[in-house]
């Protein structure tokens, strides 16, 4: 499908359910869309700059072989509460399948950007020139599980804070037409079924750190859960967020409306459970082909 407009993705926020961006920007390039600018926020950022990089196919070889105890092994206790991750570990795997660390965005032949958040002013920030990795880092640091980045003298967060879906990025950039990928249609309140049997609390320095290994575990290991218990606490950072984005989300999508939105029905998938990334996969190329005709139309409607 030929157009003379500028095409833009915006590849919004959504932790585990991001893989499904792998599998719709598959399935654009099937109907022979090709976005000449990317846009990402948090897991957007990070698939978004595996595509301009050139190494989506070896991310997807990755994820989709990724099981319950490598996706563990990228979190651990860490004592200083600065987050989970494992980033000695997150780093090798980006430089693997995203990007090496020289690389630089100015130096792409597509034009990207990945959506941060100021954690001292709570502005939003465009990391549009300088090092890749550094950029997808920043948009990708969800608090709680990820410690912030430091970057031209500033404490940078996740962008799904205050942009999950950066349309307005895209615009900004040059894009005639832009194609949204919303993860965070379906999501608020879905996640709070899927943890633990309750626990009773237990005593002591031992004891508390025992009980946040179990909650960070039931996160990545879902049982079934009484509603009379309390969420974990990464139950409760999970909704925390999810409902922070999707209000977010539908606030700036209705002053700055898409072309075409793009919403995979991911809400089986939680926070953190990367290793189903064959599922969302599935479901972002069935998304694309759900939503065929409306794509047709409107690119047919601006040639």
């Amino acid at each position: 499908m030929d157009t003379e407009h500028t095409v833009g993705l915006a590849l919004g926020s959504g932790s585990s359910r991001g893989w499904s961006h792998i599998g719709i920007l598959k399935a654009l390039a099937e109907l022979g869309i090709t976005p000449s600018i990317i846009c990402g926020t948090s897991i957007g950022s990070l698939v978004g700059a595996s595509y301009v990089s050139g190494k989506i196919a070896k991310l997807e070889q990755w994820a989709c072989s990724l099981t319950k105890f490598e996706t563990a092994r990228f979190f651990e206790i860490n004592t200083s509460l600065s987050g989970f991750v494992n980033t000695d570990r997150l780093h090798y795997f980006l430089n693997e399948n995203v990007a090496s660390d020289s690389a630089l965005i100015e130096d792409l032949e597509k034009v990207y950007a990945a959506v941060s958040t100021n954690l001292e002013t709570g502005r939003e920030i465009w990391l549009m020139k300088g090092s890749l990795m550094q950029a997808v880092w920043a948009s990708m640091s969800l608090p709680g599980l990820f410690p912030a980045i430091r970057n031209n003298n500033r404490w940078l967060v996740d962008g799904g804070l205050v942009n999950p879906v950066p349309v307005s990025v895209c615009r900004a950039l040059g894009a005639d037409i832009v194609i949204a990928v919303n993860l965070n249609g379906d999501i608020v309140g879905k996640h709070l079924g899927k943890s633990k049997k309750g626990k009773k609390p237990t005593d002591g320095v031992g004891g508390k750190l025992t009980d946040l290994v179990r909650d960070y575990t039931s996160s990545l290991f879902p049982t079934s859960k009484s509603s009379e218990q309390p969420p974990s606490l990464l139950d409760a950072i999970a909704g925390s967020v999810n409902i922070t984005q999707d209000r977010i989300t539908r606030s700036r999508m209705a002053g700055d409306p898409p072309d075409i939105v793009l919403a995979p029905k991911l809400s089986h998938i939680g926070l953190l459970e990367f290793y189903r990334a064959s599922e969302a996969i599935r479901e972002g190329e069935g998304c694309v082909q759900r939503m065929k005709p409306e794509i047709e139309h409107v690119l047919g409607s601006l040639a």
